[in-house]
Order: C-alpha cells, then sequence, then structure tokens
C-alpha cells in the first residue's frame, strides 16, 4: 500500500503540523494534493523538489483553519506565512522557505505552467483535482481508488465550500471570492470523486 508522505525531518514535521490543525477533512484533502500532484508529475516526466511540494501541500490550506485565519490576508497568503514560521524552524534558508510561501500563494493565482514553476504548477494540478476533480479521468482508477480508501473524502466538498464562502463573504476582494463567484458550488458538487 501506497503511504504518499515524504519521509524527511521537513516532512514529518509537516505532517504533524497538518494534522494538529487541519482537521481530518481538510488533512485527507492536502494529502491528496500532493498525490495526485506527485502522480502527475510521475506521468509527464516532471522533475521537482520533493520535499518542498510535499511540505507546501500539507500546510497549503492551515490559512482556513481557526487558528491561522487571518482577518485581512487571503487563506493562502495565511498558510503560505504558516509556511515560512514552520521552515524557519526546521532551519530552511531563507530562499527557500520563500519557495514555500510562494507555491502555497500561487496556487490559487492564475494557471502555472511546470516551465515557470513546476511545484506551483503541481499544487495546482492537484487541488484541481481534489477540489472539483479536473483531470481526474486522466488518472489511473487503480491509484484513485487507493488513494481515496487511504485517505477517504469524508465532507470534504461541502466543508471546503463552506470554508470558501465564508473567505468570499469577510475579504471579498481575495481569489476566494473569485472562485466562488465563478461557480465554485458547482465544479465542486459535480466532481466525480465524490460519486465513486
Amino acid at each position: 500500500m501506497t503511504t504518499w508522505t515524504c519521509d524527511t525531518a521537513s516532512g514529518r514535521a509537516a505532517l504533524q503540523i497538518a494534522s494538529e490543525y487541519a482537521g481530518a477533512s481538510l488533512l485527507n484533502h492536502s494529502v491528496r494534493s500532493y498525490a495526485f500532484g506527485a502522480q502527475y508529475a510521475a506521468r509527464h516526466g516532471l522533475s521537482y523538489d520533493e520535499e518542498l511540494f510535499y511540505v507546501s501541500a500539507l500546510v497549503h490550506d492551515l490559512g482556513l483553519s481557526a487558528p491561522f485565519d487571518s482577518h485581512t490576508l487571503p487563506f493562502e497568503e495565511a498558510g503560505g506565512h504558516v509556511a515560512r514560521v514552520l521552515t524557519a524552524g526546521l532551519g530552511w534558508p531563507a530562499d527557500r522557505r520563500a519557495r514555500a510561501e510562494e507555491v502555497i500563494v500561487r496556487h490559487m493565482r492564475d494557471d502555472v505552467t511546470a516551465a515557470e514553476d513546476v511545484e506551483s504548477h503541481l499544487l495546482q494540478v492537484g487541488t484541481s483535482a481534489d477540489v472539483s476533480g479536473l483531470r481526474v479521468a486522466e488518472f489511473d482508477p487503480a491509484f484513485t481508488a487507493e488513494l481515496l480508501a487511504a485517505h477517504p473524502r469524508l465532507d470534504f466538498g461541502a466543508s471546503f465550500l463552506a470554508l470558501v464562502e465564508d473567505q468570499a463573504v469577510r475579504k471579498p476582494d481575495c481569489a476566494a471570492a473569485a472562485y466562488v463567484a465563478g461557480g465554485a458550488a458547482q465544479r465542486i458538487g459535480a466532481n466525480p470523486l465524490d460519486r465513486r
């Protein structure tokens, strides 16, 4: 059985922090986002920094959790700051800490190509697959079934939608507000992962 982890000190710390703060539904989403992104990279022959991508994926939505929800910053920016603080404690140099923040912030921005920024591209691919089912049909059904069995969706669709709708109301100029206005509820509701 695949575990979808990065077994380094930083990877283990990111999993510990995400496990403590994210809640089961959001934690499983973070792991699935990493797994979809890593699988996509393997299928497309993309080289990437596994530890950077894993740490970024595991903490990317912590800005949606109550302890880290900023009343002024969009959730992805708050999550980027969580990553900077976490990785500072892990001894990462400033430029690598900034990259973790950048990967998290960019996942909610316009599409980023692999040539521009491979880790940000992989987080966009992974989160889009898990949140709305984008490109899910491209993944081996056996891989997807194993991933969902190990990290079930629980109430992810409904709870994630409620979180981003709350962000949109409180922060009307943020990316989450544009996402909600652009039909998030319909895309999340139509996710084929929730019909398995």
